[in-house]
């Protein structure tokens, strides 16, 4: 898969706008500084590429989370067999990293015992994934190096004197993000260019689907695509709209005789991240167990319902598209970006009357009177065989620079999910994101399981390629 187009430096993450205009009160220094931990005292180790903390005799104030091989991006075979004990074993990584990260902020752990520590415990959980794959059948290939992890510093949260100020939060006096840093005022940033001009063969239709805003609050902390049987998987909380009987335990018979809050009867599934207004309220709506998923995993805030929900398929500026298969399961953006990096990214931040400029690693500070909006533009190529993949990415695609596919991929009608959300003057928000990624904007990702019936999939098709706009 092709990398992102709209990479940013990490020296990037200095550059904080002054938005004083926009933010209420003062103390934001107060707020960079009741995020920052200690950093590496003298001795303590930890140090793995040019983007972690760690040398000798370091003591600046740095927020600081952890940084580990993403095992399941490295997966390229895992037989049907062996996918939910691979997807259990996951998620007891994803577990491991969350404790870790946590005693790394607490002032009782050596960073060097904790990286030790955690070491042993991916070295076990990698090796039952490998076997696992192995005993099905498959090939699992260099999985075991990829059991140690190091430290990286969120450059973000060091000190700034450029006058940036925002009101502070509830919470703000814990590590974990996000910053003032990470907010920037929409009017500051530059409009980007219009769109390349479709060619002779485009298929330039829309279909849109009515499933409302979550009325129903259909939420939890599971993850049906990523960690199938794994309640909690997801460690944050999802929003869905469309289908009402997913969560980590749907099969494919169970998505396709639920309900839907569609109006069109698209049994198809949608889910994102909440948006938290950082408040400090426990919000434990969508949590397990009391609040994994939540409070639990570093998520509070009250839970922001989207104002609005436009689903709109496209179609391709250079040909026509065709139909995607039942069950097609597609995962756009990267929840682990932040310590992962931006080559799966694909979030999209800005604000209403202000769509011509659109934030990858910032959330946006809007205006009175315009609202917050994420736009996920899903990848539009499909291989043509499958329904998913081991890492759940290499079965589709983004359209190449020119608008056609990869070779070897087809075009299908392209997923543009538009959610809108009314935040309060001046209130700091962010996405629910696992522990050690600092609820970074960067972090920003969406979920779709195709469950349109044959009938309402060749309708879509017909008006996208015919040109027209349907709903």
């Amino acid at each position: 898969m092709r990398e992102q187009g709209h990479k940013r430096s990490r020296r990037t993450l200095r550059t904080v706008a002054v938005v004083s205009a926009l933010l209420l009160g003062g103390g934001g220094t107060a707020v960079v500084a009741g995020h920052a931990v200690a950093g590496f005292g003298p001795g303590d180790g930890g140090e793995r590429g040019d983007r972690r903390e760690g040398e000798r005799g370091d003591a600046r104030q740095v927020a600081r989370t952890i940084d580990c091989p993403d095992v399941g991006m490295a997966l390229r075979e895992v037989p049907e067999s062996a996918k939910r004990p691979v997807g259990r074993e996951l998620a007891a990584l994803d577990a491991q990293l969350a404790h870790a990260y946590e005693r790394l902020n607490s002032p009782r752990w050596k960073t060097r015992s904790v990286l030790a520590g955690l070491e042993r415990e991916r070295e076990q959980t990698i090796g039952r994934i490998a076997s696992g794959i192995e005993r099905a059948g498959g090939v699992a290939r260099d999985l075991e190096r990829m059991s140690r992890c190091g430290v990286q510093r969120d450059e973000a949260a060091e000190p700034v004197s450029d006058g940036a100020r925002m009101e502070p939060w509830e919470g703000a006096d814990k590590p974990g993000g996000p910053v003032p840093a990470d907010f920037v005022d929409i009017r500051t940033v530059r409009p980007s260019g219009p769109p390349p001009r479709p060619g002779d063969e485009a298929s330039t239709g829309t279909f849109t689907t009515e499933c409302g805003t979550n009325e129903e609050e259909h939420l939890n902390s599971d993850n049906v695509i990523a960690n199938p049987g794994v309640a909690n998987g997801a460690h944050h909380v999802h929003d869905y709209v469309g289908n009402l009987a997913t969560d980590a335990f749907s099969d494919d018979e169970e998505l396709a005789g639920a309900d839907t809050t569609c109006e069109n009867g698209d049994r198809s599934s949608h889910y994102w991240p909440v948006l938290r207004q950082l408040d400090g309220r426990r919000d434990d709506r969508g949590t397990r167990d009391g609040g994994a998923g939540g409070h639990l995993d570093g998520n509070l805030g009250t839970i922001l319902r989207p104002a609005e929900v436009d689903l709109t398929f496209r179609g391709s500026s250079v040909s026509e598209v065709t139909a995607m298969p039942r069950f097609l399961r597609i995962i756009t953006g990267d929840a682990k970006a932040f310590t992962n990096g931006t080559q799966n990214a694909n979030a999209s931040w800005s604000c209403t009357g202000y769509e011509d400029r659109q934030l990858t690693d910032k959330y946006p500070i809007c205006p009175d009177g315009s609202r917050v909006v994420r736009t996920f533009a899903f990848q539009s190529c499909w291989d043509g065989e499958n329904t998913d993949s081991a890492n759940h990415r290499t079965h589709v695609a983004f359209a190449e620079d020119d608008g056609g596919c990869p070779d070897g991929f087809r075009a299908i009608p392209q997923l543009v999910q538009r959610i809108l959300y009314d935040v309060p003057p001046g209130a700091a928000f962010a996405v629910d994101s696992f522990p050690e990624q600092l609820h970074k904007p960067v972090t920003d990702h969406s979920d779709f399981i195709n469950v349109m019936d044959e009938d309402l999939m060749r309708k879509v098709v017909a008006c996208v390629n015919g040109g027209r706009d349907c709903g």
